[in-house]
């Protein structure tokens, strides 16, 4: 195993065209952030990246949709990522953006070394072309059946539900996401990487870990889902790739090169550039050099992402990264695979998630609840699935159960025994003393006992297993648990010739307990914080205190001294109801409803004609003439209205999915055709009386369906 002076952590760059749900969190930010503070604890030089990917076409695509200038959209969710990652307790030592002029200038600087140095491939190709939008297709531009799964939704570039990467012209009856439209194929030229002129290298370093004899990782560390993939691709050929784009948003491709007008740098050359423009920022506030980051041999690069960015991150940028030549290459990649919710695969564009941010809304306070629940369920080694009522147990019978619960018996009676100091006791009075077998004495057994915890987390969170190091963590607890159960020091401390076994018993507890301040630092930070308040302790500042920790119990040392001080008892967790659970499983449910009355992403207006119905059916819908008199935004519900109906004869609520295309003012006084025999149902608390008809344009705005002149309300509409 190499040695590393540094440690250059980075996390996938999230896309700023939504929000963070819980599946980015599964898939690249919490176990990072796992990592990062763990090697901070251990002393190493850890620098810690991310940023918003700001550029590309999926973000233009989200412009169109909300009918917005691009920048609007990026300074939008640069901004609730910001918020949502702090919130979380991300420990970013930089959260950059891909839109600064400081990015733009080091992608073109990078984009301009590679043309010196004749890397590209300058060639004409045919492209998707939208004639009605009158513009070439990026690949995200174009959507169709994947070859490879026969996903009906599939990108130009990538397939998100088999993972598989893409070229736009692979995909079965593909159609332009702005118009819906058939594309047709033009002429364009553009710069190429010449991926197969790198096979051989690629091929070396993935299998074997080396490139030209220099043992740069070690294959058995990585995940097998990751060297599969790889493997997959390299053996499958590798093709030139496009590095430009036919884009009106992004990194200008240089305009001191000939043909550049029009042309922006591809996303998956801009994006992982990000990392590096991150460093540049982190080090101009910080008053550091960068370069040591990204082009000593010494430092350990390590990327934490999803397994839809495997390629993007083990072949394309790495590919980059040599053929620039100065440039250190990653010792391991341990992406994550996906997390589903509720027996169904998350989706953005479907809204079919739990939103970080508004999870946040509803749980204030509750950030390591979750955070432990992610982990618990992290899609390490195969796609793994939330359910609330699996989060409920989790926190009700883990974290409530075991771990608050032995924290505040703890505390409790280490107060009560003894006024809060931690008790010092008489080595020579222990329950078993060294014997002549050399066996150390029950206290230093439990100590010894509690660094091989400790040294097997370390192991766990060393191989990337967080899932196993978090049951580390709460194995310590149920140690610690079963030490006061078994000893049951509340029946000892009646008899007086049992005191020193009680200090014994309660000294140890309290070393337990602050053991688990230090060792769920990476996972639960706001519950380290909280247990450093109860022991009367300082917050970890993160520089070697599990290293300290490890080293004083190897040396037989305790991790408190008696006489320390602790604070007054409060609880650590507490219990999630019923009712909470299923406030959240109704939220999913409401989705699911708008889901089905909402058209599917980027459709035009010309849909497929759907199957035929009864003339008997159609007649028992009850279609009828309103005016909209109020309108209020539903609350934590940014795509709902709340509208009162007039009907003629009387007055009905309805709750519509229409507040992203009209404002409250906006709709009072407009008439509309509406369904007035549906059921009634609760949506977000509001309960509605029916459903008011709208009509979707060719850029998916809602318009109303309403007369051309004034009519009388509660018509019947035949």
């Amino acid at each position: 195993m190499r040695e590393f002076d540094r440690l250059l952590i980075t996390s996938a760059l999230p896309y700023a065209n939504g929000p963070l749900h819980i599946g980015h969190l599964a898939g690249a930010y919490l176990s990072a952030d796992i990592y990062a503070r763990f090697m901070r604890m251990m002393e190493k030089d850890v620098l810690f990246v991310c940023g918003s990917d700001e550029n590309g076409a999926a973000i233009t695509i989200r412009a169109k949709k909300d009918r917005v200038e691009p920048q609007k959209i990026v300074d939008t969710y640069h901004t609730l990522f910001k918020d949502t990652f702090e919130q979380m307790g991300l420990s970013f030592d930089v959260y950059h953006r891909t839109s600064s002029a400081l990015h733009h200038e080091t992608a073109q600087e990078f984009f301009m070394d590679l043309f010196k140095k004749g890397e590209f491939i300058e060639q004409e190709s045919e492209q998707f072309f939208d004639a009605t939008a009158n513009q070439f297709l990026a690949d995200r531009y174009v959507m169709g059946q994947c070859p490879n799964c026969d996903y009906e939704e599939a990108y130009g570039d990538q397939c998100e539900n088999c993972g598989s990467s893409l070229n736009a012209t692979d995909l079965i009856h593909p159609k332009s996401t702005i118009s819906g439209n058939i594309p047709q194929l033009k002429k364009t030229t553009h710069w190429y990487l010449p991926l197969d002129k790198y096979e051989s290298w690629l091929k070396e370093w993935i299998n074997n870990g080396t490139v030209d004899g220099t043992e740069l990782h070690r294959p058995e560390d990585w995940k097998n889902h990751v060297l599969g993939q790889c493997k997959s691709w390299i053996e499958g050929g590798l093709n030139p790739r496009s590095m430009t784009r036919d884009l009106n948003w992004g990194v200008d491709v240089p305009s001191e090169i000939n043909g550049s007008e029009g042309k922006k740098l591809y996303v998956w050359l801009d994006a992982p550039i990000g990392y590096i423009s991150a460093t540049k920022k982190w080090a101009e506030e910080n008053e550091k050099e960068w370069e040591p980051y990204w082009k000593d041999d010494k430092t350990k690069l390590v990327h934490f992402i999803g397994k839809d960015n495997i390629v993007f991150h083990c072949i394309i940028f790495p590919a980059i990264l040599k053929a620039h030549g100065d440039y250190i290459l990653p010792e391991n990649v341990p992406a994550n695979q996906f997390m589903n919710l509720e027996g169904r695969k998350i989706s953005t564009s479907k809204n079919y998630a739990v939103w970080v941010h508004e999870y946040l809304k509803d749980f204030p306070d509750r950030q390591d609840e979750l955070r432990y629940y992610m982990i618990k369920s992290m899609p390490e080694q195969k796609d793994s699935e939330f359910t609330w009522k699996g989060f409920q147990d989790a926190n009700n019978n883990e974290l409530v159960n075991n771990l608050a619960n032995f924290v505040n018996r703890v505390i409790v009676l280490t107060n009560k025994y003894y006024d809060g100091i931690i008790p010092e006791f008489d080595m020579d009075m222990e329950f078993e003393s060294a014997g002549e077998d050399g066996l150390p004495g029950f206290h230093d057994g439990e100590l010894l006992a509690l660094f091989d915890l400790l040294h097997e987390l370390s192991d766990h969170i060393r191989a990337y297993n967080f899932r196993e190091a978090l049951k580390v963590v709460m194995a310590i607890s149920s140690r610690g648990n079963q030490l006061l159960q078994f000893n049951e020091p509340w029946k000892l401390v009646k008899d007086e010739e049992n005191e020193d076994k009680v200090k014994t018993i309660m000294n140890l507890a309290c070393q337990h307990v602050a053991a688990l301040r230090i060792a769920c630092r990476p996972f639960l930070p706001f519950t380290s914080d909280k247990l450093s308040e109860l022991l009367g302790l300082p917050a970890i500042e993160e520089k070697d205190e599990f290293l300290l920790m490890q080293d004083n119990l190897a040396e037989g040392f305790p991790i408190m001294e008696a006489g320390h001080k602790i604070g007054k008892a409060f609880h650590l967790f507490s219990r999630l109801d019923d009712k909470a659970i299923e406030g959240q499983l109704s939220k999913l449910k409401e989705m699911s409803f708008e889901d089905f009355k909402k058209p599917t992403a980027n459709t035009s207006a010309k849909k497929e004609t759907k199957s035929a119905v009864a003339f008997n059916d159609f007649t028992k819908l009850d279609i009828r003439t309103a005016t909209i008199l109020t309108a209020e935004k539903v609350k934590k519900a940014d795509k709902l209205l709340k509208l009162e109906l007039d009907l003629g004869t009387e007055k009905r609520t309805v709750v519509s999915g229409i507040a992203e295309h009209y404002s409250t003012d906006e709709v009072v006084g407009k008439q509309v055709s509406m369904i007035t025999n549906l059921e009634p149902r609760k949506i977000r608390g509001v309960l509605s009386q029916g459903m008011i008809l709208m009509a979707e344009d060719n850029e998916g705005k809602l318009c109303f369906v309403s007369p051309e002149k004034p009519w009388t309300n509660g018509a019947s509409i035949r």
